[in-house]
């Protein structure tokens, strides 16, 4: 008898063509409707994102609805590579209806190719590079943001998501009506020296970059903005 044959995931399955473009075209008006009628975000540097060309923003990551509000609070059109257990139901429906990217955290592949292709066509890519939900102080990120920067040449914009997980709360906590939050965008840089190649030296490099630079972005708008990390590490 033979094996049951598996079905891939969304996010083992995701190509280019099946990201909807005209997604964020209203998914980012919830998004800031949220942002700024739900909750209380401040947005800080909101001038330091490109309104054209390829770019990649790279946030921390301590709480469930930083992938929203993010998606709002950025001045243009965004995709955001989002964990394939949200594409489920009707939440996964919103989620493929707003053009967002789905990946598979085994083996993230087919998203980092599909999210090339939509850098390669001028258009705007958001990554949490840690990978999960912790303490968002961004010790550690993955490399898939780096191999997307080396291959794309595309420039990072860090981002400081902070108050969506206060001390003691569960990494699923959602924010209160307008409760303060704060999204500090920094200054776009380079990932990759010009001339590195794409190799996994590039790639090495490039991680190693993004993370000091994102690391110290996020404590340094902490401390500037009085707004704490978490102090726990649950996730």
């Amino acid at each position: 008898m033979s094996a049951p044959e598996q079905k891939a995931s969304p996010g083992q399955s995701i190509t280019p063509e099946a990201i909807k473009r005209w997604g964020p075209t209203w998914s980012r008006r919830v998004g800031w409707l949220l942002a700024r009628g739900f909750w209380n975000t401040r947005v800080v540097g909101a001038d330091r994102i490109p309104r054209t060309g390829r770019l990649l923003v790279a946030a921390n990551h301590t709480g469930i609805i930083d992938g929203p509000l993010l998606h709002g609070v950025i001045p243009r059109e965004s995709h955001m590579i989002i964990k394939e257990e949200m594409f489920s139901g009707f939440i996964g429906f919103l989620m493929r209806t707003a053009g967002q990217i789905p990946v598979d955290r085994r083996n993230g592949r087919a998203a980092l190719q599909t999210a090339l292709a939509l850098l390669n066509e001028d258009r705007l890519v958001g990554v949490f590079p840690e990978g999960s939900r912790g303490r968002g102080d961004v010790k550690e990120t993955k490399a898939g943001i780096a191999w997307l920067a080396v291959r794309s040449g595309a420039p990072v914009v860090p981002a400081a998501i902070l108050g969506t997980r206060p001390t003691g709360k569960k990494p699923g906590h959602v924010p209160g009506p307008r409760a303060r939050l704060t999204v500090v965008f920094g200054q776009p840089f380079a990932a990759v020296d010009p001339g590195a190649g794409i190799g996994r030296a590039a790639v090495s490099a490039a991680m190693g970059r993004i993370q000091a630079r994102l690391s110290e972005h996020v404590t340094g708008s902490a401390a500037e903005h009085g707004v704490p990390l978490p102090e726990d590490t649950e996730i």
